[in-house]
């Protein structure tokens, strides 16, 4: 389909679904509104006559719709594989007899903080696998020290996209390592020296760590957490999703610990040599950094994930942990608890493809970035907040660096070259800090899928903590542009982040008494 150029209303669409769903609290009903209006602006501009434009409407949004399934089925057939891993091993047994022993490993509601970020950060190589797995294993250690499902799904979110972008081997790096190079620049060695640069991803870690070893809440989420520390059910949780058909199933009592690590350690490697696999590295001739720059992390998790079911088809039938029937019916199962994923991400990947791919939403907003006349100094401040704004809107973090690298660089060379570096920094870190808070993002849906919590509850308890790390690197990137000093910048957003956030927890604190 044609793209047309339509100004200010590209912007129209996910502003719509935006606030429909922070509104409504109802996230299908939102994207299809924002989808339409899209859709209709498109048909607005392509024919003439209402009868004929209300055709063209829907015509368009099913045809851009089953686009979008064909581009992204191999991540919708990995999920179905990751949901019947999930309940095939917990029929065998294995996730209750992982909760026992965590139970007993974990001594502490922070412990189970603790060992969540730390998973999350060991599956640095791609961010859906991140999100679901992460989920998966730890959901059952965090429900039973009172940990809300809405703190879950943040400290998972949170340990996605912010490490991917920062670990120089993940499907997000070859991502941008390739759009460096594209727009001549030297792309693995340029992208090491983003890294120290990149300051949301780093400041949100280290935010994590921090709510990991204290009681530090604020905003909504500290009422979630004194809810579920209360011991009281919380109305908003999942409840028409994969823990039904938990609830469903009888769980074997031969399951045993390493019923659980044997899949996820198999799916883990698996994934990395699958994405090797796929990006042509066995074939021989290129480098583990260009094998993952060739790669489609779709594919490969897809391959990935039908190998790890096989190997535990091979570890609970045989023993007669499952039978053959129980073995199939989980599988079943196991892909029924994510249609609901499936529904929400077929959706936010059409609005984000109208967008995109429709009405050029992201060009104009590049267009009036390349366009300005702002001081080289504030190149990074703005690099980071166009990105985040762009991010948040499209839903997407790869669709945002990957139209901005190109702009911010040309900007630069024409402006500030010795700030090249730390602007595509900024504009990485702003891309991952839209993605994070945005409700259309397939990592924020992926997440709330994960910790089984209500999408929208999430959505709203992450926001504060997601602007109180955007706030730190404004500031930050305002002292980057004007020193060009990394102490001095890490000085100014750490300190502004630390601060900003004993002001919060002080003032939750008295508003909760």
């Amino acid at each position: 389909m044609e793209v047309h150029t339509v100004g200010m209303l590209s912007l129209l669409p996910p502003v719509i679904a935006i606030i429909l769903a922070l509104i409504t609290k109802e996230v299908i009903s939102s994207l299809i509104a924002g989808i339409l209006t899209g859709t209709f602006i498109y048909a607005m501009a392509d024919v003439d006559g209402i009868v004929r434009v209300g055709t063209r409407t829907l015509e368009v949004t099913v045809n851009l719709m089953s686009e979008k399934l064909a581009e992204n089925s191999s991540i919708l057939i990995f999920l179905g594989i990751l949901g019947a891993i999930v309940v095939v091993v917990t029929k065998a047994g294995g996730s209750k007899a992982y909760g026992e022993w965590a139970v007993k490993k974990i001594k502490s509601k922070n412990g189970a903080k603790i060992y969540t970020f730390l998973l999350g950060i060991i599956i640095f190589i791609d961010d859906y696998f991140n999100c679901l797995t992460v989920g998966t294993v730890m959901r059952p250690v965090t429900d039973k020290y009172k940990i809300s499902r809405e703190k879950l799904a943040y400290i998972i979110d949170a340990t996605a996209a912010p490490i991917c972008i920062i670990a120089p081997i993940s499907s997000w790096a070859a991502s941008v390592i390739s759009q460096m190079s594209d727009s001549g620049l030297n792309g693995i060695q340029d992208f090491m020296k983003t890294i120290p640069f990149n300051l949301y991803a780093i400041l949100t870690i280290i935010m994590v760590l921090i709510l990991c070893f204290t009681n530090l809440e604020f905003g909504q989420m500290a009422k979630y957490e004194k809810l579920a520390n209360s011991g009281k059910e919380n109305e908003d949780v999942m409840s028409n999703d994969e823990d039904d058909e938990l609830s469903k199933i009888s769980i074997s009592e031969k399951g045993k610990v390493y019923d659980l690590v044997i899949p996820i350690g198999v799916l883990i490697v698996s994934s990395i040599i699958s994405m090797l696999y796929v990006g042509g590295y066995f074939e021989g001739g290129i480098s583990l950094a260009q094998a993952f720059g060739n790669t489609n992390a779709g594919p490969a998790l897809a391959l990935s994930g039908f190998f790890t079911l096989i190997i535990t088809f091979l570890l609970f039938v045989p023993r007669k942990v499952l039978t053959f029937k129980e073995f199939m019916d989980g599988i079943g199962s196991g892909v029924k608890s994510m249609v609901g994923a499936y529904i929400i991400l077929t959706l936010a990947w059409t609005i984000s493809g109208v967008c995109r791919d429709l009405l050029n939403t992201g060009g104009y907003v590049g267009g009036l970035v390349e366009g300005s006349t702002m001081a080289g100094i504030l190149i990074p401040v703005v690099a980071f907040c166009v990105s985040g704004i762009l991010a948040f809107s499209m839903g997407t973090s790869w669709g945002t660096f990957g139209i901005l690298i190109p702009i911010i660089t040309v900007v630069c060379q024409n402006t500030a070259p010795d700030l090249i570096i730390i602007s595509i920094s900024a504009v990485l870190a702003g891309s991952v800090f839209g993605d994070h808070c945005s409700p259309i993002s397939d990592t924020t849906i992926l997440s709330s899928t994960g910790a089984r919590c209500n999408h929208i509850n999430h959505v709203a308890t992450q926001i504060p903590y997601t602007l109180v790390v955007a706030f730190a690197c404004v500031m930050g990137y305002i002292v980057a542009g004007a020193t060009k000093s990394l102490i001095l910048t890490w000085v100014v957003a750490l300190s502004t982040m630390l601060i900003t956030l004993f002001i919060l927890n002080n003032k939750s604190k008295k508003e909760l008494k």
